[in-house]
């Protein structure tokens, strides 16, 4: 049976044309969170790596951070807000469940009514949103695509839970997604392992929240996520590798979630990443911000040229679900 519904036409390839960063103007020490927790500044320093991380304060709300962040983002693109096709949202700490943040975010940045939706995919939003942003630039529904990674993890913090009240920090990352001549966004492995939900959850659901009196927080097993991300998520990461046709000889950039620099030096030993690539390890000053983790420290190392533009970076996302996502991407 023969159809008559037109192909879609769509750039051949696409690729992030630009990036744009904020973190919230407050930077916390560790020693403001050693007020509620028996630790020790060294032991927080030897877990995680980090060091700082930024808290939103009541004007820097997940939309106004994220407008900050992709009004930068647009403008390194060197385009107009009027040409943005689609604004897609990665969060798990907007608490509207609807509508979507993203449609405000796509009103007040001035798009022309430009599709925009949330996705929920906690720490691997970011490679979730930027496979559909390829996807839409590729199939012809939008030019231009903003993919924004945002959290106001703060929020969610439970500062008396001692595994968990160091990690987690604020703070908006968002990229470009346009069309390119060549592949400079790489096939995705992604996936999910829906048994391990319960490593990493909220406290309670907030149908729940009235009959404990105590806010949601986000709570997980330690240990048990640790050896996931270790052992597992290399695994994935040397897949994408393999996907887009390189080695890790061929790679300048490593940019994995910013979730603890343990991980992350587990990772580089386990993938043998040669001494020229290029580690972010954002997590030291901006702690663990989810979706925003990876666009935040891509970010980071081009404004202070750790990294350059053209660049071939590995990035590779893993959290709540369990999901992951990991990509070959080449740098704005």
């Amino acid at each position: 049976m023969s159809t008559k519904i037109k192909p879609s036409k769509g750039a051949p390839y696409a690729r992030i044309l630009g990036v744009g960063g904020y973190r919230p103007v407050r930077v916390v020490p560790n020693e403001v969170i050693l007020e509620t927790i028996d630790s020790s500044d060294e032991w927080i320093r030897s877990r995680s790596g980090i060091e700082t991380r930024h808290w939103a304060n009541d004007e820097e709300t997940v939309a106004a951070m994220s407008i900050e962040a992709s009004g930068k983002a647009i403008a390194d693109a060197g385009i107009t807000a009027e040409q943005i096709g689609g604004v897609i949202v990665s969060t798990v700490s907007h608490f509207k469940q609807t509508p979507a943040v993203a449609t405000e975010i796509a009103d007040k940045l001035g798009t022309n009514k430009a599709a925009a939706f949330d996705i929920s995919a906690g720490c691997a939003g970011f490679g979730y949103g930027l496979t559909l942003a390829k996807g839409m630039v590729v199939e012809g529904s939008a030019e231009y695509v903003l993919v924004i990674g945002v959290e106001r993890l703060s929020d969610l913090t439970d500062l008396e839970d001692r595994a968990t009240a160091f990690l987690f920090g604020d703070g908006a990352g968002a990229v470009v997604v346009g069309p390119a001549k060549e592949p400079m966004i790489g096939p995705t492995v992604w996936g999910s392992e829906g048994d391990k939900s319960e490593t990493i959850k909220q406290t309670v659901p907030w149908t729940e929240y009235d009959s404990t009196g105590k806010f949601p927080a986000i709570t997980q097993e330690g240990q048990a996520v640790f050896r996931w991300a270790v052992f597992e998520m290399a695994k994935v990461a040397q897949q994408a590798l393999d996907a887009a046709g390189i080695t890790p000889d061929d790679l300048d950039v490593f940019i994995p979630h910013q979730a603890n620099e343990r991980i992350i030096d587990s990772m580089v030993k386990t993938l043998k990443l040669p001494e020229h690539v290029t580690v972010a390890r954002d997590v030291r000053t901006t702690g663990n911000t989810s979706a925003a983790s990876i666009p935040l420290a891509m970010e980071r190392l081009l404004a202070t040229g750790e990294a350059k533009s053209g660049d071939t970076a590995l990035v590779i996302g893993f959290g709540a679900g369990l999901v992951y996502a990991a990509t070959v991407v080449t740098l704005p």
